[in-house]
């Protein structure tokens, strides 16, 4: 069963750290920092605004995206790790160059 969020959040799958820096070097995994790049996996309908109008997503399953460190909810489903944040919690969209 997958996971389908409501509202204004997203189910993203967070890049790995890197554990490497370009030179060689072996990060521990002390030192790495929380991923803040990530796969949207699935999107919810949206957010209702205070006059009951429906703002759609600006964000669809398979975008690339940049989005806040701290932000974020993770739990387990199935065995597996699942990443849930909100779109306001989005900086950015990466597209290919």
């Amino acid at each position: 069963m997958p996971v389908i969020p409501t509202q204004d959040r997203l189910v993203i799958e967070p890049y790995p750290a890197e554990t490497q820096t370009e030179g060689g070097i072996f990060i521990p995994d002390t030192a790495t920092e929380k991923p803040s790049r990530a796969r949207v996996v699935a999107v919810g309908p949206g957010k209702y605004l205070d006059n009951g109008d429906l703002q759609e997503m600006h964000l669809r399953p398979g975008d690339e995206i940049l989005f806040r460190k701290n932000a974020g909810h993770i739990f387990e489903h199935n065995g597996e790790e699942v990443t849930m944040i909100f779109q306001d919690d989005v900086l950015a969209r990466i597209t290919p160059e």
